[in-house]
């Protein structure tokens, strides 16, 4: 007899006892009372387990030709005698066996090789001697069966409940039925924060226009176009003098020589001072928004489709002081923050006109960082600063370059700015107000009409079945507290969209609403 083996895909299974094929075997290929015994037997189908490292033996009634089996790394079969062999478990898995006999007929087998009841046990002690030294004081529990791993108990926190898994994992197919502890509420972080935004400008004009109003026979005047001049004029011997814009100083000779001058000589100085000091609460690893300002509308050309025309929708853009942050609570005690704040003003200087509409520009200035600090340190972001100078100066040609005398055909305009903003932001870490304990209150200047009813507008402090919490459960599945741990959108209605998102656009379309009948 020859055993012949091929490899096949290979399925692993648990621990299982050992079954005997012996004459049951013999019994199913067996050929009937009426059957010629020179006709082929019939293929027939069989069941055969054996544990890892043990044998069985498989008898047939007609002498064995060929066999041959599907995973020659799950078990190996040997001829022991013309109508016997035998087949020994190698590693855990299912596969096939085929048998020819020397009548032409086949055997089918099924063959599932089990692990050893020994190996499996000291598998698992070696999983809970690991437990108990990982996990010191957290009963746990281990089974197995089919190849799963079952692991049981209840455990303090997420933390352990991974590591116990990873340990598990290393006696097969972890199946998580732990428990873990409820943990305490997170902690609560206070983000103050202080934006000073500095704006100053100095702007000086200094410049004149010269106007004769019949002086030496001449009507007429001397500018250089920085500033709007009179338009002087004569008719019938009337000479009308018309000022679309006087400047600052006017001197005029009505007299025998009527001779005058329109002066610019101004010096403007401007500081604006903005303000804000959001005080932002947060939990550990939350993300947090805060904004002071508003939305303008702009339009937006959108292009028809099917021939029809275009159409103008509006869209909405956010502007003001804003900040988004996210603190966290570091292993050191510490609080990592990722800060980004911005200041954004609306700036009609660059304005641009679409479809009719004027639309200002955004002057922004705007950071990201990502700082660690200890609980009620301060950090200062400044030097964002923003320094400009603008000078025009026209003169009249030729007389304006006169040494001294040049200087009266001569205009001036010098403009400077200077910007500067500064965020300095102090995290701290706080509790709530106690149930009991007085609550700030604001401090208005004039006091609100009384109700109408007289009844406090709030719910009855009255502790009862029907406002009163349910106790909390002290453990709960791993799945149960990961899914009330996820963090939810906030989600608020008629702003356009999440709160604090990156974009805070919302578009409204131009068209008009047919009214209703």
């Amino acid at each position: 007899m020859r055993a012949k083996s091929c490899n096949s895909i290979v399925c692993f299974s648990a621990l299982s006892l050992m079954l005997c094929a012996g004459a049951g075997l013999r019994a199913q290929t067996s050929p009937s009372p009426s059957q010629p015994a020179s006709a082929p037997a019939l293929d027939s189908a069989n069941d055969l387990s054996v544990i890892v490292g043990k044998t069985v033996l498989v008898d047939t009634e007609w002498p064995i030709k060929r066999a041959a089996i599907g995973a020659s790394e799950i078990a190996e079969v040997h001829g022991t005698s013309p109508t016997e062999i035998m087949v020994s478990g190698k590693a855990p898995g299912e596969t096939s066996l085929i048998v020819w006999d020397t009548h032409g007929g086949r055997q089918f087998f099924n063959v599932t090789v089990r692990a050893s009841a020994t190996a499996s046990n000291d598998s698992l002690d070696t999983i809970r001697r690991e437990l108990r030294a990982e996990l010191p004081g957290q009963a746990l529990k281990i089974s197995s069966e089919n190849g799963s791993v079952f692991l049981r108990g209840t455990v303090k926190n997420l933390d352990s409940s991974a590591r116990a898994v990873k340990i598990a994992a290393t006696g097969g197919k972890v199946v998580n039925l732990l428990n873990v502890e409820v943990p305490a509420s997170d902690p609560q972080i206070l983000l103050k924060v202080r934006f000073a935004s500095v704006d100053r400008d100095k702007e000086k004009s200094l410049g004149m226009n010269i106007i004769s109003a019949g002086a030496l026979n001449t009507v007429g005047g001397i500018t250089t176009g920085q500033f709007s001049p009179p338009n002087t004029t004569e008719s019938s011997g009337v000479v009308t003098t018309t000022f679309s814009n006087e400047l600052n100083i006017l001197a005029l000779h009505p007299g025998n020589l009527p001779f005058g001058v329109d002066i610019q000589a101004l010096e403007v100085k401007g500081v604006v001072e903005v303000l804000a000091e959001p005080n932002l609460l947060a939990t550990n690893g939350k993300e947090a928004s805060f904004l002071a300002g508003g939305e303008y509308p702009y339009p937006v050309v959108q292009g028809g489709s099917g021939g029809s025309g275009s159409s103008v929708s509006i869209m909405f853009k956010e502007y003001g002081i804003r900040l988004n942050f996210i603190p966290t609570i570091t292993p050191r005690g510490t609080i990592r923050l990722q800060v980004a704040p911005e200041v954004s003003s609306l700036d009609f200087t660059n304005a641009i006109e679409v479809s009719g509409f004027n639309v200002p520009a955004i002057a922004t200035r705007k950071m990201k960082t990502e700082v660690e600090l200890g609980d009620g340190q301060s950090f200062v972001i400044g030097g964002l600063l923003d320094n400009r100078e603008t000078e025009t100066l026209q003169k009249v040609p030729f007389i304006g370059d006169i040494p001294v005398l040049g200087k009266f055909f001569q205009s001036m305009s010098r403009k400077k700015t200077n910007t500067e903003l500064i965020v300095s932001v102090t995290p701290e870490i706080v509790a709530p107000i106690q149930a009991g304990e007085a609550v700030p209150a604001l401090k208005y200047p004039t006091k609100f009409l009384p109700t109408n009813s007289g009844i406090p507008m709030n719910t009855p402090d009255a502790k009862t079945a029907a406002n009163t919490l349910p106790p909390p459960t002290p453990t709960v599945t791993v799945e149960k507290l990961i899914e009330s741990m996820k963090e939810k959108p906030l989600i608020i209605e008629g702003s356009g969209g999440t709160f604090g998102g990156a974009s805070g656009d919302s578009t409204t379309s131009a068209a008009p609403t047919p009214a209703q009948p």
